[in-house]
């Protein structure tokens, strides 16, 4: 039946009826409330362009984690001035310690071996005639109506400026072994392309079970793998959904165990799944296995914007959702001390005068010693020029090494887009920018210098060089360009939230692979016009690739005459 269908009150009674002794979202969120926890919204706020960077801010801002809250947004817009009848709730489930702890109800010191239970003792769930998650029921052509659709919920766009789409990003897909029967819910993204169709991105590198469940159909010539997508559901549902378990244990099961209580479930409505009967919104469609169409850009939780790839799709086949529905969006005497600052003041200069001036090594910008813990000797980083030569960056990696008998343990080569300071962004360049293979080298003999004297090395140490810089164009960063950042800001402040002291990187910015089609569908996103992009990739299918290829590395076909 294609239609939109709502019970009746007398329903809803039975609906609430339902037996259930763990929290449901709305729950967690009035638990969040009782707490402190949560940050409630009422000035309208666009999901394309502010949502996103406003809660952004306190992972960039400074703000210690014991201080990050949960953003409930209750007056929703999008760029095209929509307004939506249902909240989202960002930074819900793990913005911090706490409110994770919430979410899974038990001390801190019991979350390590609830896991572990859960794990090996997992509990089947409850199946249900009614629930929750079905008060509001749209399927058929009734999806096609402005506003019923995939259009009708308030994704918002979490790196604006580069996402092409908004994304579903706390979004469990459900699906079903075709051999064993069993079901697998893995947490992916999903690329809002038109209402009825959402894109998927199964991280293939992770051997997902629904990636392994469309390959068993497609081998078999069936093209349609049924789905259902959770957007929103009890907190423990979520916490199971986002581990990597065994293919063989149904997340579900596993939840029930994080509580101690079997889970309510009931059979969506167009597929044969089992979907959580107190979801806030379920997607159902079967998933294409035949074509594969470009899906991203994205900004990844690695740090980097991940360009397209070629993906499977899902046709929608019903929509369906709780009367109150809440749509969850989710978005890492000891120094430093007046003794290594006064040293390092004058240090710093000195080696760079080295480098500069008595080496000849013009492109080093800027020399750099870690203060915090290290005590400035034990581990330095060279500021780059992005087009200096390699051989000149080993020249400056070993002159810093050796200038001081007792400095430059670890001594690595960065960019100027690298923060120094920031102990993480040097691990972020060391771990995406340096192959240890290649870019490596330990110097040996070096004098053990200050430090805890170690009888194992016979009073030698050595040196790690380490050239961390750029070799070749990357994709952007995964951050919102910095006109929204800016603007969530202003906005940021309009609240009378916490002061910001911005960490970079704290906006996006292209590092070379980013081209001129990419910028303008991301711009068309951020106007509210992402159907336009999705018309486009339409026209891009071909069944001749390969789950994840990329785009950039596939020939466009020429068009027909």
């Amino acid at each position: 039946m294609d239609a939109v269908t709502k019970p009746k009150r007398a329903a809803k009674k039975k609906l609430s009826a339902t037996r259930r002794t763990y929290p449901d979202l709305h729950d967690h969120v009035r638990a969040l409330d009782k707490a402190g926890l949560l940050v409630t919204v009422d000035r309208p706020i666009n999901k394309d362009t502010e949502m996103h960077p406003l809660v952004r801010w306190q992972f960039r801002g400074g703000i210690a984690e014991k201080d990050r809250k949960a953003f409930l947004f209750t007056n929703v817009v999008d760029s095209k001035g929509r307004k939506y009848d249902m909240p989202v709730l960002v930074g819900g489930l793990a913005a911090n310690r706490e409110i994770y702890r919430i979410g899974i109800g038990c001390p801190f010191e019991e979350i390590d071996e609830r896991w572990v239970r859960a794990a090996q003792n997992p509990l089947p769930p409850r199946i249900v005639q009614n629930a929750p998650c079905h008060e509001i029921v749209i399927t058929g052509k009734a999806l096609d109506k402005p506003g019923q659709g995939l259009d009708g919920l308030p994704l918002p766009i979490s790196t604006p400026g580069w996402d092409i789409a908004p994304y579903a990003t706390l979004s469990q897909y459900i699906t079903k072994d075709p051999d064993t029967g069993v079901q697998n819910m893995g947490n992916y993204r999903g690329q809002m392309k038109a209402r009825r169709r959402l894109g998927m991105n199964p991280s293939l590198e992770l051997r997902p079970g629904i990636y392994n469940h469309w390959e068993k159909l497609r081998e078999r010539g069936f093209k349609k793998l049924p789905c259902a997508v959770v957007l929103g559901a009890p907190p423990c549902i979520t916490f199971a959904s986002v581990q990597k378990l065994p293919e063989t244990m149904d997340e579900i099961h596993v939840a029930g165990a994080l509580v101690g209580t079997p889970i309510n479930v009931v059979k969506a409505k167009t597929v044969d799944l089992l979907v959580p009967a107190e979801a806030e919104i379920v997607i159902e469609g079967f998933i294409d296995t035949e074509y594969l169409e470009p899906e991203a850009p994205f900004g990844e939780s690695h740090g980097h914007v991940n360009l397209q790839e070629f993906n499977a799709f899902m046709d929608v086949t019903a929509i369906t959702r709780r009367r109150d529905a809440i749509l969850t969006s989710i978005i890492s005497q000891v120094t430093p001390s007046e003794s290594s600052l006064i040293k390092r003041i004058g240090m710093e200069p000195l080696f760079l005068n080295f480098l500069r001036s008595t080496l000849g090594i013009k492109g080093v910008k800027r020399v750099s010693m870690h203060e915090p813990l290290t005590n400035i000797r034990k581990v330095i980083a060279l500021i780059c020029e992005r087009d200096m030569p390699t051989t000149e960056i080993w020249r400056a990696l070993y002159g810093a090494a050796v200038l001081h008998r007792a400095a430059g343990k670890y001594v690595i080569a960065l960019n100027d887009d690298i923060d120094p300071e920031n102990a993480d962004a040097i691990l972020w360049a060391m771990s995406y920018r340096a192959n240890p293979n290649l870019d490596f080298h330990i110097l040996p003999h070096r004098d053990q210098g200050h430090g805890p004297r170690s009888k194992r090395n016979g009073g030698q140490d050595a040196s790690v060089l380490i050239d961390a810089t750029l070799k070749e164009n990357f994709p952007p960063i995964s951050l919102p360009k910095r006109e929204y950042m800016e603007r969530a800001k202003v906005i940021w402040e309009e609240l009378g939230l916490p002061h910001l002291k911005p960490e970079s990187p704290w906006f996006g910015y292209s590092l070379g692979e980013w081209s001129a089609e990419l910028d303008e569908a991301a711009a068309r996103a951020t106007r509210g016009e992402y159907f336009e992009t999705g018309k486009q990739l339409e026209k891009r299918r071909r069944k001749d690739v390969h789950m994840n290829t990329e785009v950039r590395n596939v020939k466009e076909r020429k068009s027909k005459s």
